[in-house]
């Protein structure tokens, strides 16, 4: 058994593409038309072969509650994994994405949470041992 999809609500889908190809620079794996909205999945470059992050439309309403009260109580909604997070911190920063705060040492950890423009919270984690 293995994880190979994994999905975060997006409020819109095009600027969520937008978003996670032109500024975190991921690679869409998968468009495909499905009525009023589209299966939608990005890859990370980086990332493990195969594993897909589905961008998954607001269109249900308990769904569209509970991401707002995730990105109001300050929780993530995913996390991503760098080597350098001061280094990838700086790169999105300059690209224009909203952090909340500055990279923090949390034991084995350093983390810093940005605003993805889709509603979400993401955790940008290194971990450091």
């Amino acid at each position: 058994m293995r994880i190979q999809l994994a999905s975060i609500t997006v409020d819109d889908q095009d600027k969520a593409q937008h978003f996670y190809t032109e500024t975190v620079g991921f690679k869409v794996k998968n468009d495909i038309p499905m009525g009023e909205h589209r299966w939608l999945t990005v890859t990370s470059p980086d990332g493990v072969d195969g594993v897909e992050l589905v961008l998954e439309p607001a269109a249900f309403p308990p769904a569209l509650t509970y991401q707002k009260a995730l990105f109001e109580a300050g929780i993530p909604a995913t996390a991503f994994f760098t080597e350098d997070v001061h280094a990838e911190y700086q790169r999105l920063k300059a690209a224009g994405v909203v952090f909340r705060g500055e990279p923090q040492a949390m034991g084995n950890v350093i983390v810093v949470l940005f605003e993805d423009t889709c509603g979400n919270l993401i955790n940008l984690v290194q971990v450091t041992d």
